[in-house]
């Protein structure tokens, strides 16, 4: 009798798997010499999977539910047995319980910038970086491409080659996606769509899906976004002439307040000698007298810009002159009213009299010199 029993306490009839860990994906039910009686219970609990390993062969998995181990539930085991239907002796198989539930809040991100192309900054170096959930799909696949002989698999086993197949398929959908980098933050959530089509194939061959993928953020470097907070100030400061004023202001105060500065006790004290003397010339409730208030003076115009002109003759260019001088040559007569000019902005070359500014050298000349004095004596 107690030789019965010992023999009976050799194999198993109840095989379960309770996991409490959080990121184990794959435990190996173990026991003495791999036999399992004929008819045993197998217990496979929601968000889990059993599979049963012959001789290094995959045979039946085994979905959420309670089973009593027979061939008639066992098809695939009882073809590699070939076992006949009257079989009631134990056997011995491998019982991998894989869980299939999502492990959550997996992290992913670039481990290098990725350059792309922007049409507005050009080539640019972007990183990235978001979270995941994935989820074993075809526990069988899993099993054979994964996992091997592993008698305990946990999530951070196969962690670090999703984030390499993430991070290459984000740097071609980037460089596909054409999305100016100013926009990405926008399209985070197309952008993620784009990227889970793109490494499903890959995932699946590994028996596994993503449920979900997220892209938290999207950064440049850190000279390039320095460069874009200097354009925003400049477009929130309205012009750069109160920008440069904002900016000075902002230097005068962040010397003053350094400590140990003899420099921020000079600035302080010049502002505060600044804002003494504005405070003199307030009134007794704050306003500036009439008396006080200084006259703008008014800002005359820019002065014009004078022309200046070319004279073609003889298939020859001179010039350039100004106005002056061409009066000057007017008088001379090398400047004639049939004279071929041209200045920036004149549509070809022109005679002298079609131009107005300069007909009028012509109309207004001088009257001819008096004549020379008679010389004494002669």
């Amino acid at each position: 009798m107690a030789l019965f029993n010992f023999l009976g306490g050799e194999f198993i009839d109840v095989i379960a798997w309770t996991d409490d860990t959080r990121d184990t994906m794959v435990w190996r039910f173990e026991r003495r010499g791999n036999a399992i009686k004929y008819g045993a219970k197998l217990t496979v609990r929601e968000g889990q999977a059993a599979v049963f390993v012959n001789e290094g062969q995959l045979a039946d998995v085994f979905t959420p539910g309670l089973y009593q181990l027979e061939t008639n539930n066992m098809p695939i085991m009882t073809t590699l047995q070939h076992w006949d239907h009257g079989f009631q002796s134990p056997f011995k198989a491998e019982v991998y319980f894989v869980n299939t539930t999502r492990f959550n809040d997996q992290k992913w991100g670039t481990k290098n910038p990725i350059i792309c192309r922007d049409p507005e900054f050009g080539p640019v170096r972007i990183r990235a970086f978001g979270t995941y959930s994935m989820r074993v799909a075809d526990p069988g696949t899993f099993l054979k491409e994964i996992v091997g002989t592993d008698g305990e698999f946990t999530s951070d086993e196969i962690s670090d080659q999703i984030r390499n197949v993430i991070a290459q398929e984000f740097s071609q959908v980037i460089a596909k996606s054409n999305i100016p980098v100013l926009d990405m933050a926008a399209n985070t959530a197309d952008l993620g769509k784009l990227v889970t089509t793109a490494i499903n194939p890959t995932i699946a061959a590994y028996g596994l899906t993503l449920p979900e993928f997220y892209i938290e953020n999207v950064s440049l470097p850190e000279e390039v976004e320095k460069v874009l907070d200097k354009r925003t100030s400049v477009g929130l400061a309205g012009d750069l002439s109160k920008y440069s004023q904002f900016s000075a202001a902002e230097a005068m105060t962040a010397s003053a307040t350094a400590p140990n500065s003899g420099m921020g006790a000079g600035l302080g004290m010049g502002m505060g000698m600044g804002m003494a003397g504005q405070m003199a010339q307030l009134g007794p409730w704050g306003a500036v007298p009439q008396s006080a208030a200084p006259a703008a003076a008014p800002v005359p115009p820019p002065p014009p810009v004078e022309k200046v002109w070319h004279i073609a003759e003889n298939g020859a260019t001179t010039g350039p002159f100004s106005r002056a001088t061409l009066g000057r040559m007017a008088g001379d007569g090398s400047f004639r009213r049939d004279s071929l000019v041209w200045t920036p902005g004149l549509d070809g070359w022109k005679p002298a009299s079609d131009v107005t500014e300069l007909a009028q050298l012509f109309t207004v000349m001088p009257p001819p010199p008096p004549p020379a004095p008679p010389v004494p004596g002669s």
